[in-house]
């Protein structure tokens, strides 16, 4: 029994794939007629060529130009955009005199400008159509094309505006405008809401700035200190939105260390924070040599701007010691200073390491 073989899945001619377009395309260059230029040597025998050489310039300016931009206009359906743009480029150096086709050669020249990238060029082509006809919808078009590509959305609602007053209709300007206006509608919501959070910034700050002065802070900023992870805040908990949150340092002087304690809520005592720190029946910290950091046996103090020592008792909060930092009246004004964001405290032990501390600061700040 003969074995039938199977017929292909589909009859007749098969699409042409991209590359095999590419070559018939190319092969028109070498074909006098579809050539984008002429050889510049003089050892050409090709009959043909020669004719087309000594035929190519014969005719009116009109006839000339009108016979480049057919060829540009079959190179633009074949995607060749730069061979396109070279015809329309030939086609206007002819200097004809129908305005019509000067129209068309610098609008389709700025088609192949647009697919090209080349905006300006669109633009500088687009203007000069507009002036030998003042109702191109095509240089309007294109105009409007390249400049929602600039980004330049005022302007491109414009052209499509201007060309919409005599040309209603035009769905192509239609199109263009719907998508400027959609792009611009984007743009101005970044806008506005870029300038909402700037506003909200700004007024933050001059809160933030107007809560420092009535806690008497003075902000210090060390440019050569590394940056701070964090910064003082308001307490999004509190609902009168006074309350600010501070990072703050706890320096022990006595082995030149330090803990940071990043979120202290300015109305809570000191106590809290140092129970966490020296819990009891804990074992004391490694630094700690002589065991003597321990809860109930600390003492903490601030110092202000002008060097005054700030004894903290056990109930005082961080606000109080804002308070109590502040001059007395009559003298020089006074505070706290927040480095870089950061309220720095000294913790030391009680008796002998305290009034050492105590008297050697006392002799730092007469000098």
């Amino acid at each position: 029994m003969a074995v039938v073989e199977d017929a292909p899945a589909t009859a007749g001619p098969q699409p042409l794939r991209q590359e095999d377009i590419d070559k018939k395309m190319k092969a028109f260059d070498s074909v006098p007629l579809f050539m984008k230029s002429l050889p510049e040597s003089d050892d050409s025998a090709d009959p043909s060529l020669d004719a087309l050489q000594s035929l190519i310039y014969e005719g009116t300016p009109d006839e000339i130009a009108q016979n480049f931009k057919e060829q540009g206009n079959d190179y633009f359906k074949g995607k060749r955009y730069r061979e396109a743009l070279g015809f329309y480029t030939q086609g206007l150096d002819t200097k004809s005199q129908d305005p019509s086709i000067q129209e068309a050669l610098l609008c389709n020249r700025a088609a192949c400008n647009l697919e090209l990238h080349n905006y300006g060029s669109v633009l500088r082509d687009c203007s000069k159509a507009l002036t030998i006809n003042q109702k191109s919808s095509k240089a309007y078009y294109r105009s409007a094309l390249a400049l929602l590509a600039l980004e330049k959305l005022e302007e491109a609602l414009d052209c499509c505006d201007r060309c919409l007053a005599y040309d209603r209709d035009n769905k192509a300007i239609q199109g263009v405008r719907d998508r400027v206006s959609m792009k611009k509608g984007e743009q101005d919501k970044k806008r506005m809401e870029k300038m909402e959070k700037l506003r909200k910034e700004k007024e933050g700050k001059l809160k933030m700035k107007k809560t420092f002065e009535e806690r008497h802070l003075f902000t210090v900023h060390d440019p050569d200190a590394p940056s701070n992870p964090y910064e003082p805040h308001f307490d999004l908990e509190d609902r009168s939105g006074g309350t600010l949150i501070f990072p703050v340092f706890f320096l022990y002087p006595q082995y030149a260390t330090s803990d940071v304690i990043p979120t202290f809520v300015e109305d809570t005592p000191f106590s809290m924070h140092i129970t966490n720190i020296f819990p009891p029946n804990a074992p004391p910290p490694e630094w700690d040599k002589k065991g003597e950091y321990v809860d109930g046996n600390l003492v903490v103090y601030g110092i202000t701007r002008r060097k005054r020592l700030l004894k903290v008792g056990k109930k005082m909060s961080l606000k109080d010691l804002f308070s109590a930092s502040k001059e007395k009246e009559g003298e020089e004004k006074d505070g706290l200073e927040l480095k870089d964001g950061c309220v720095t405290v000294v913790l030391l032990p009680k008796g002998e390491e305290e009034k050492k501390w105590v008297e050697e600061f006392k002799q730092t700040r007469a000098l």
